[in-house]
């Protein structure tokens, strides 16, 4: 009785594993283009997010190592004080010139681009511009080199 429970209990469970076998071969038969395509986007995945954070952590790199590294100002402005070129006021008067458009044509005269400009004042690119433009048509100048020929000529700078 023994043997033939054992007997019977092995063939049984050698049917369910053939049946299981079939099921699966069945399966992947059926479904390789979905599992296949499954298997691939799954791989995508992984290696996007491998590579996203590994920019991320380059950016996090580069926004570190431009925040650490020092800014050379020229040493007035290093101090806190703007500098004001010295000029005649009376005739600065008359042209209607701000001291800000003055202080903006006296960097402009040391040769510094409206970017620069920006950086040391603390002001936009766009008020820099705004300020130039406004002192050139005060000025009757067309161009940066004319606009501070003619503040050097009337003793403005």
């Amino acid at each position: 009785m023994k043997r033939h429970v054992l007997v019977f209990g092995v063939v049984g469970g050698v049917l369910v594993s053939l049946l299981r076998l079939i099921e699966y071969r069945f399966l992947i038969l059926e479904h390789s283009f979905e599992i296949y395509g499954g298997l691939i986007a799954l791989t995508f995945a992984g290696v996007g997010v491998w590579l996203g954070a590994r920019v991320a952590a380059r950016r996090r790199e580069v926004i570190v190592r431009e925040a650490r590294v020092p800014v050379e100002m020229p040493a007035p402005v290093a101090a806190g004080v703007a500098p004001v070129p010295s000029g005649n006021d009376r005739k600065r008067e008359e042209l209607g010139i701000t001291p800000r458009e003055m202080e903006i044509l006296g960097l402009v005269a040391r040769g510094l681009s409206n970017r620069e400009i920006a950086g040391t004042l603390f002001v936009s690119e766009n008020t820099v511009k705004t300020h130039c433009s406004r002192a050139f048509e005060k000025l009757g100048a067309k161009r940066r080199t004319q606009a501070v020929q003619l503040a050097k000529e009337q003793g403005l700078l």
